[in-house]
């Protein structure tokens, strides 16, 4: 089961390159802006509860895909930009198994309830 997730992983990432090559962008800002998100994990600075909440936010889909529609609706691809690099951003972590984080240690992730 965990490899067909991450296969499943790895579509959606592709999903994300698919969507990013609709946009007028070169294909450079892919490569630079993909790590951006992982920004989020500076509130593990503070304490591991604000961390959580700051790397999940980062690493949420449905946070990514609202952004997206946000940027059709308003007719802008640099919100179109920044929706699909936190999508795809969140799949190509879960494919290497970080997960969105529990608040009580960073290792401790929604993916380990799929182990057991």
């Amino acid at each position: 089961m965990k490899a067909f997730l991450k296969i499943e992983e790895l579509f959606m990432f592709l999903l994300g390159i698919f969507m990013f090559n609709q946009l007028e962008y070169s294909w450079w800002w892919f490569l630079v802006l993909i790590l951006m998100p992982d920004i989020g994990m500076l509130g593990y600075v503070i304490n591991t509860k604000i961390g959580a909440i700051t790397y999940n936010f980062f690493h949420h889909r449905a946070i990514a895909i609202l952004i997206y529609f946000v940027g059709v609706c308003f007719q802008n691809g640099m919100v179109q930009l920044v929706g699909i690099i936190l999508f795809s951003h969140a799949s190509l972590d879960r494919i290497f198994g970080y997960g969105l984080k529990y608040t009580d240690a960073f290792k401790h992730t929604h993916l380990d309830d799929l182990e057991n």
